[in-house]
């Protein structure tokens, strides 16, 4: 069964699924909006929150290239929301101080390298970087157990990324994802789940969501993911382009109670359980006498038939072979019968 620590929560199907606050950028480089939403999904019960560490000179050459989801060059866009290494040190002892993990996305090798001197827990790669083997390397080495997303990869574009973490003798996460900003609902396939688990049996499953809502991840718990990611935000009014797909406080605080209640809801088998015997006392039916009964008569339809409460020696399920057979004493109406009640033959 696979698992892995991040610090010291285990991750994995025994356990409740980690809930990821993914803040990212969503602060817009403000460092007093990073802090704020630091205590907020604190104060929705979050274990964890994740940011996104920019180092943008060794991250990308300078272009115009503008992501579906904005209406500013990427370039122009991690240069404005890309927080010091100060800042991020000050954001993880926030985080800890209110009891949160710690995690964020490296973009580049100087990004993982800042994170691993913060010592962090674990790292993140983003789905844009699950083909990069190179950097995935890097991260690999440093160490630590890696949570990867897979969004725009398949099955063959993940395996080589999963064999340079096995290699490094790192846990691992795979998350599925669909980088479509928003995601609608029938092109979010929580089947690829399933896929996942049979190409990677070493991996802990989990989704990274960009819906609209926090259902596809609760969805996705039955089906074998223990690390549920989605973008946080304190204010859905509040600029950036990964805002529309961000869930607020309030709904984060749903997803972590749904999700823990889904959890402890999975498993078991179809079985009676001692504790529903209190139930059955009352709900189920006991064979009844619906007439007087002379010692010798046959019982017939005309003087049995089932009755509430269920606390008779024979049950509904054993009308039917009692019928035809004969009383060997005097029964009153709504006797309960037992099987001192007949005769053997």
């Amino acid at each position: 069964m696979a698992e892995l620590m991040v610090g010291t929560r285990p991750v994995g199907l025994a356990h409740p699924p980690l809930v990821i606050a993914e803040i990212g950028i969503n602060h817009e480089g403000d460092p007093a909006k990073a802090h704020r939403m630091v205590d907020d999904a604190a104060d929705a019960g979050l274990e964890c929150v994740k940011f996104q560490t920019h180092v943008v000179e060794d991250e990308m050459v300078p272009n115009d290239v503008v992501p579906g989801n904005a209406d500013e060059p990427i370039y122009a866009m991690m240069r404005r929301c890309a927080l010091p290494a100060s800042v991020e040190r000050e954001l993880k002892a926030h985080a800890e101080e209110r009891g949160m993990l710690f995690l964020s996305t490296p973009f580049s090798r100087a990004a993982a390298d800042r994170l691993a001197e913060l010592d962090v827990a674990a790292y993140k790669i983003g789905s844009g970087e699950c083909n990069n083997y190179p950097l995935v390397a890097h991260i690999a080495g440093l160490g630590k157990p890696v949570i990867l997303s897979t969004g725009m990869n398949d099955i063959a574009s993940i395996t080589p990324a999963a064999e340079i973490l096995r290699a490094a003798g790192v846990g691992y996460a795979l998350l599925h994802c669909t980088s479509l900003y928003p995601t609608p609902p029938e092109q979010v396939r929580l089947g690829a789940l399933a896929e996942l688990g049979d190409a990677f049996p070493d991996a802990v499953l989990g989704l990274s969501d960009h819906t609209t809502s926090i259902y596809p991840c609760l969805g996705a718990v039955p089906l074998g993911a223990r690390v549920l990611e989605r973008h946080f935000t304190s204010d859905r009014g509040w600029p950036g382009p990964d805002i529309p797909v961000s869930s607020t406080p309030a709904e984060f605080a749903e997803l972590v109670t749904g999700s823990r209640l889904i959890h402890a809801a999975l498993g078991g088998t179809k079985a009676v359980l001692a504790e529903e015997q209190p139930t059955i006392d009352f709900a189920y039916a006991s064979v009844v006498t619906i007439a007087p009964v002379a010692k010798g008569e046959v019982l017939t339809p005309a003087n049995l038939w089932v009755k509430r409460p269920g606390t008779g020696e024979l049950r509904a399920a054993h009308y039917p072979v009692l019928l035809g057979r004969r009383a060997v004493r005097d029964l009153p109406t709504d006797h309960q019968l037992a099987l001192a009640d007949i005769a053997d033959d």
